[in-house]
């Protein structure tokens, strides 16, 4: 008999129930062949669970790990049990691939674990689930014969997932629903080990996974003398060496319930002895098998997502021996030459210089985001702060780009592109999408092990962050151990998806910013005119009165119904949703064909983008154009996701020698692709979104070269048919407000109809079991939380408190506020159908006027227009059942006189009938003749209100007027005079800005010393100032090499008021000032000279 035979009476587990046995009956003979078998029975009823459940999603690929890690597998089996399942799969892969011996208290406890996991599975989804418990007394009962399919080299190996879902589809709706509801109720099963078991099971697991081998590189309990106890002698639960026999590193070790907070002196102390007897202070990890914490002697305890391999320890010392100070580097003007992009990497590097491991850089779409990366990745590579580098983008295109500006431009950085290269995994350099990366973190392995650690990256880059970093892939970010870059045009504050949060910055402010205006004026970004026309369907919709006589006749043979009615107008949104007017499309093409830039001396339609609202607009438009233009064949193109091998039509469209010169797009070419040669964008859509409005604008606002018939790009058109621009002037350039997700508006509307129905007048039994079981809803969606996820956390506070029922007592106004602001918008969804969550927040809302004595005549009106939708199907048995109900609301006065326990009748009894609601998919295309309203043209205002940016002026123009006489003597560093003073003043605090901006940004800085920072010190100019010690030949090499490195420190930085730099590398790189200035009455002078260059710049 074993722990599993309970298993085996149930039909539907038959795919995986024999295997948990056969694993328990071979734990006597083989602990490696028990564990393995383990792993196969929890793949096979993972598989199983999404073959039944149909809130599980297949992902990329059906590999257990990618199985085990979507979200809504791991809601659905919580945190305790995903890291049991997550044990027994590691352990698998230690059995099967290192070799390593597994021993009999780890295979029994992956079948105790899998014996938890399978008890989940047979509590939601068994029919009749008995309770049990994992019995070890059952494992020392003498071995049976092994049984066929014991031993995992035989036997099934796999479990044919397709035909699983395909075997089980019948059961999906059945078991989902079951599995709903007692899943409400399963009590999670503790895991409390013992220190001593939690480091032999679980850290041991998470070494060995990391490449650590016991006994060779990894030792435990290792003796150290000089403790502050009464024998003098501690044992440190593991040391970590590395190949010269030096600690690379000290694990402490704590029981799995307990905060590992409590290792953390101990663990200083074990530190402190090893750096003491091997000159070098080891990192320290400390865990409980479930949490780890890491101090790497260069950045305050953090959280990280496992220990380091040997190679990551070794690797971070290194870089820690070679890392050079970030103060003042030289950015690499042919990659990134402009201002602006010297300053986003001097702001990222004085970031991370102050210990930050976070940045964000705001720029404007074409202002050069990768070549400004690119330079900070050459900054951090020759200052020795990072050697391998990760740079992420959720589309391919978008890593094949900025792939191909790395090759171009740092040509010696070995890379690869994972999307496309799968031999090439240890280059320094390495590209993916988010899925990509997520796909190989497990898989990667060379002759050391696994590769993708969580040390392995030293810095991270996100591209188009606002997109990116809280999508479904976050989890990389909390994986990968590494400073994080985050690149945007568009920073967005939304719930769960605050950018400014994930960067772990104030709100608004940036790293750097360095927006569009400013680009516009500096003449690095282009502007625009945008060409406002209103169209008459667009803008009123279709109104029959004011049709012709003709089109009048077309009108109600399309829309007259049944029974003669005709419908007096059509509504604006209707248009080109499911109404399609050829007339509207021709005038749109007509305006962009009439008045669009054009290129080959007006001979050619520039390069246009066409953003239409949906694929079968997109299509409309391109027959319109077809039928218009016979005389332009392949002129104009679809290019959207429903298309294959999209791609090689955004080459095609992005090179301007080849046709399509008229993309039509549906958000595909909204984001992220380059063609500097668009001159015409065309909004045919509502886009509610500023940021989506922005980065759209972005798609033309890149320059080009003598594009006009021989003269540069100085401008491009908007043709706006939708008000867009109206839209944002009216809200004043602010995002719009963002619609709350239904499950967070349904628990909101909760929480208000519990604070109302606290009044004397609803103390009836009906109405206070009402609000009880609204309050227990309502807690349990919020017990429902994951509090490792990062947006739960920002809101830690108000999850504990509403997680208690006692909370809910006595409910104050303030606390529905807090719980709409804090709460609401993450709530998870619930596993139920859409138009049935639809229908109960309709119910919700006309309670809660109800009980807040408003009007609900919209409510009501939908509610009565559901019903009779329902009412016309009324054949089906569930809705015959509820015949009565549905004539009282259509037919009688009965919802005029409805109280709250009528409301909620109505949402109890209809709720499910929703489903029934016949789709009507209908589609008309018309031909009516629309006519333009009015044509207005427009500047393109451009406001830069988000980031102030009078230093970013101030040393632009410093740059562009080298020239300028008193700026040519800082340069050539000639003393200053007071008249010189004078004409800075004139331009600094009258033309540029004003002295208060001056002084806001800079303080009491004198003007000179300002503008020298910025140009430098011309080369001959700065060798003429020590030119007596250069050419003085009773100074050795190593005293040339000192005062040499001065001039250049000079030349970049304009002065040395710092003298604390001669203590850094180069400047040491022979010694201190005391060792190679022997005579320091050399040094006297040599620093006379340097405070001399400084004086140059102030006025006598």
């Amino acid at each position: 008999m074993t722990n599993f035979d309970t298993f085996l009476s149930t039909p539907q587990f038959s795919s995986f129930a024999p295997v948990a046995a056969s694993a328990e009956r071979i734990l006597p003979i083989d602990p490696s062949a028990c564990v393995l078998n383990c792993r196969r029975a929890m793949e096979f009823a993972v598989k199983w669970m999404y073959s039944v459940d149909k809130a599980l999603v297949m992902p990329y690929q059906d590999t257990l790990v990618s199985l085990m890690n979507t979200e809504d597998f791991r809601d659905i089996v919580g945190t305790d049990l995903w890291r049991r399942m997550d044990l027994i799969r590691r352990m698998g892969n230690n059995a099967a691939h290192t070799g390593k011996k597994i021993t009999e208290e780890q295979a029994v406890l992956c079948l105790e674990n899998l014996y938890v996991f399978l008890d989940f599975v047979a509590y939601c989804y068994g029919e009749n689930y008995t309770e049990g418990h994992f019995d070890r007394s059952l494992l020392t009962q003498p071995a049976a014969p092994a049984a066929q399919g014991d031993s995992p080299a035989k036997g099934a190996d796999d479990i044919d997932l397709a035909a699983l879902m395909a075997e089980n589809a019948a059961l999906k709706e059945e078991l989902t629903a079951r599995r709903a509801e007692q899943q409400q109720t399963y009590v999670p099963k503790p895991l409390d080990l013992s220190e001593y078991k939690t480091r032999k099971l679980y850290i041991d697991t998470m070494l060995t996974d990391a490449g650590w081998i016991e006994g060779k590189n990894w030792l435990n309990e290792v003796e150290l003398p000089g403790m502050p106890n009464k024998s003098e002698v501690g044992y440190a639960d593991y040391v970590l060496y590395g190949d010269d026999g030096r600690p690379l590193a000290v694990v402490e070790a704590k029981r799995t319930c307990v905060d590992v907070a409590k290792g953390r002196q101990q663990a200083k102390l074990y530190a402190d002895l090893l750096e003491k007897k091997y000159h070098r202070r080891p990192v320290i990890f400390l865990t409980n098998g479930f949490e780890t914490r890491v101090t790497d002697n260069l950045y305050p305890e953090r959280k990280c997502a496992a220990i380091y391999s040997k190679r990551d320890l070794e690797k971070l010392f290194n870089l820690q021996s070679m890392r050079t100070s970030l103060k003042n580097v030289m950015v690499d003007r042919k990659i990134a030459g402009r201002y602006y992009q010297e300053g986003a990497i001097k702001a990222a590097c004085d970031a991370f210089a102050r210990n930050r491991r976070k940045a964000l850089l705001v720029m404007a779409t074409g202002s050069g985001k990768t070549r400004t990366v690119i330079a900070l990745c050459d900054v951090l590579l020759q200052h020795g702060w990072v050697k391998n580098i990760l740079f992420l983008a959720d589309r391919n295109s978008l890593v094949t780009q900025a792939k191909r500006s790395f090759v171009n431009l740092l040509p010696d950085l070995s890379v690869t592109n994972l999307c496309e290269e799968k031999d090439n995994y240890t280059a320094h350099c390495v590209f993916s999408t988010y899925q990509t990366m997520y796909n190989v973190i497990d898989s990667v392995q060379d002759e050391e092990g696994k590769l993708f650690t969580c040390g392995h990256f030293d810095l991270v880059i996100c591209d188009e962050a606002h997109r990116s970093v809280y999508n479904k892939y976050r989890d990389i970010f909390k994986y990968f151990d590494a400073p994080l870059v985050g690149l945007t045009a568009t920073p967005k504050d939304e719930i769960d998806k605050n950018t400014y949060e994930i960067f772990e910055l104030e709100n608004g402010v940036p790293t750097y910013g360095y927006e569009l205006a400013q680009a516009v004026k500096d003449g690095y970004l282009v502007d625009f005119l945008s060409v406002e026309t209103k169209l008459k369907f667009i803008e009123q919709g279709i109104v029959y009165d004011e049709l012709s006589d003709e089109d009048k006749q077309a009108y109600e043979d399309t829309f007259e119904d049944e029974n003669g009615e005709l419908p007096e107008r059509i509504a604006s949104s209707a248009l080109n949703e499911w109404i399609f007017n050829e007339d509207t499309i021709r005038q749109v093409l007509n305006t962009l064909m009439t008045y669009g830039l054009t290129i080959d001396y007006g001979n050619k339609l520039g390069k246009t983008i066409i953003f239409a609202k949906n694929h079968t607009h997109a299509e409309k438009i391109l027959a319109v154009f077809n039928k218009e233009y016979p005389h332009l064949p392949g002129f104009a193109k679809v290019i959207d996701n429903y298309m294959t091998y999209a791609q090689s039509a955004i080459d095609e469209f992005s090179d301007p020698k080849k046709l399509p010169q008229i993309a039509i797009s549906v958000d595909m070419l909204d984001t992220g692709i380059d063609v500097p040669e668009v001159l015409n964008l065309v909004f045919f859509k509502k886009v509610m979104s500023k940021a989506k409005f922005w980065q759209m604008i972005g798609r033309g606002t890149r320059l080009c070269p003598r594009l006009m018939d021989g003269k540069d790009k100085d401008k491009f058109y908007i043709f706006d048919f939708c008000g867009n621009f109206e839209f944002f002037r009216m809200n004043k350039g602010r995002p719009t407000a963002n619609m709350i997700a239904l499950q967070g508006a349904i628990f909101h509307l909760k929480a208000q109809i519990a604070f109302k129905l606290q009044d004397l007048a609803y103390q009836t039994t009906d109405l206070i079991a009402f609000r009880k079981t609204l309050v227990e809803d309502m807690v349990r969606k919020v017990r429902e939380l994951n509090k490792e996820n990062f947006a739960v956390r920002q809101h830690l506070k108000y999850v504990e408190r509403y997680a208690e029922p006692d909370s809910y007592s006595a409910l104050t106004y303030e606390d529905t506020l807090l719980m709409g602001q804090e709460l609401a918008p993450l709530i998870t969804p619930e596993e139920d159908d859409a138009k049935a969550l639809r229908f109960d927040a309709l119910m919700y809302g006309i309670e809660l006027a109800y009980l807040a004595g408003k009007k609900y005549g919209k409510a009501r009106s939908d509610l009565f227009k559901k019903v009779s939708a329902v009412a016309s199907v009324a054949n089906i048995p569930e809705i015959m059942a509820q015949a009565e109900l549905i004539d009282k609301i259509l037919h009688t006065d009965y919802v005029e006189n409805a109280g709250i326990n009528e409301f909620e009748h109505i949402r109890e009894n209809l709720r499910d009938l929703m489903k029934y609601i016949p789709q009507t998919s209908v589609r008309y295309d018309t031909n009516f003749d629309d006519e333009i309203l009015s044509v207005d043209w427009n500047e393109s205002d451009l406001e830069n209100d988000d980031l102030k940016n009078y230093k970013a002026k101030a040393e632009f123009y410093v740059r562009q007027h080298m020239d300028n006489v008193v700026i040519a003597k800082l340069k050539s560093n000639v003393p200053l005079t007071a008249e010189d003073v004078q004409a800075l003043e004139k331009i600094l605090w009258s033309e540029v800005g004003t002295k208060q901006d001056y002084e806001a940004e800079y303080g009491q800085k004198p003007l000179g010393e300002f503008v020298r920072e910025i140009v430098g010190v011309d080369m001959n100019a700065a060798k003429e100032a020590f030119a007596q010690y250069l050419n003085d030949a009773s100074l050795d090499s190593r005293q040339i090499y000192f005062v040499n490195q001065i001039v250049e420190y000079i030349v970049h930085n304009g002065m040395m008021k710092d003298m604390s730099v001669l203590q850094e590398a180069p400047f040491t790189d022979y010694g201190s000032i005391v060792e190679v200035f022997t005579d320091l009455s050399v040094w006297a002078g040599i620093r006379q000279a340097i405070e001399r260059v400084n004086a140059n710049a102030l006025a006598a």
